[in-house]
């Protein structure tokens, strides 16, 4: 007859990830896979011994991360899984992850044993970085071809529109019938080429958040890098200044990208030719302040107060026939408040405008 218990220790010792024993008490390792050999190159016997040389190979923005989260997995408050990296001295970082189970014992003598595990992560990490890193270029690549194609088309439209009172006093119902076409085709696309970018972000937007500590600078460099590069096309000057490196937040990385992306487009609509558009990023008192400022047409401070609102009266067109759904900065709003911040403005005709956002900085 099976044994359950040999079955399920030997099903244990043969995973690729590290089972584990740990006495708070003695601060001593009372029981570990021999994954532990594979993983963290120490034998089982020696994980106690080791253990200070492994915490030092802890990446150091992660160190007060996982201090704060020992302290709430001791006192029973913290059953979530935490990921962290690891410094390798001839090989990129490793990313690992642990889930911990605290269980208190009664008796004196055993103090307090948290069980749990540790496996290798950094594969699906660097699945992740890469599906992040085609996310952020594929919304801004998609805004960029919205303006860049709109422009053109639009261009072509008031052509056509001048032509069609040149012509209409002659007589030639052909040639007006024909011109009128080509305003049709060039409005419907430059509406189609929005209302797919719209339908983009307003389809994410429906989608629970997903939250996870992000370094906030880096994901908007990586943004930035796409416009930037694009600035002949826009001829526009994109200007990113971050405060400090790196500078951790809570987000849901896609949808908080999509904010900024939908703030870049909006100052895009409103900026002339040869304009600029600056994203600012620092870290304050518990808190951090996200910038982006244009120095376009404003905003009519009789439409300001209204223009969070879904619908507003505020959404007018671009400067170069951009149409609005209205919709755009309400949910840009909803996104906000959902990660526990604020958005607002500052604005001023013919000066330019400015977004500011705060959000609650990872407090570890």
């Amino acid at each position: 007859m099976i044994n359950p218990s040999a079955f399920l220790q030997t099903m244990v010792e043969e995973m690729p990830h590290i089972f584990f024993i740990y006495q708070v008490n003695t601060r001593q390792v009372v029981y570990a896979t021999p994954a532990c050999e594979q993983l963290l190159g120490v034998a089982p016997a020696q994980a106690t011994e080791q253990l200070p040389e492994l915490l030092s190979r802890l990446h150091p923005d992660d160190q007060p991360y996982l201090a704060r989260c020992w302290n709430l997995w001791v006192r029973g408050h913290l059953h979530d899984e935490l990921q962290f990296r690891v410094r390798r001295a001839d090989a990129p970082d490793q990313w690992q992850m642990l889930v911990l189970n605290p269980h208190s014992q009664q008796h004196a003598e055993d103090g307090i044993l948290l069980g749990g595990f540790l496996r290798d992560v950094t594969t699906e990490q660097d699945i992740l970085e890469n599906a992040h890193k085609f996310n952020a270029k594929k919304n801004a690549t998609l805004e960029i071809l919205s303006h860049d194609l709109a422009g053109p088309l639009a261009l072509a439209q008031q052509i056509s529109e001048a032509m069609q009172a040149q012509v209409l006093p002659l007589g030639d119902a052909k040639l007006t019938e024909a011109l009128g076409i080509m305003q049709t085709i060039s409005q419907d696309s430059v509406n189609l080429i929005r209302d797919f970018v719209d339908n983009e972000f307003m389809t994410s937007a429906n989608v629970d958040l997903k939250l996870d500590r992000v370094d906030l600078v880096w994901r908007l460099n990586l943004t930035m890098e796409e416009y930037q590069r694009s600035e002949a096309q826009l001829n526009k000057q994109f200007i990113f200044l971050p405060a400090s490196a790196p500078i951790y937040v809570n987000l849901d990385e896609n949808k908080f990208l999509q904010v900024l992306n939908n703030l870049i487009s909006n100052a895009i609509k409103f900026t002339h030719d040869g304009g600029h558009i600056t994203v600012r990023v620092e870290q304050q008192q518990g808190q951090v302040l996200l910038t982006v400022q244009d120095d376009g047409i404003g905003i009519a401070p009789e439409l300001q107060p209204v223009l969070f609102e879904r619908f507003t009266k505020a959404r007018r067109q671009g400067l170069r026939g951009e149409k609005t759904t209205g919709l755009g900065m309400s949910i840009i709003k909803t996104i906000v408040e959902l990660h526990r911040g604020q958005i607002w403005l500052e604005s001023a005709e013919n000066q330019g405008t400015t977004f500011y956002i705060t959000l609650p900085a990872s407090d570890f």
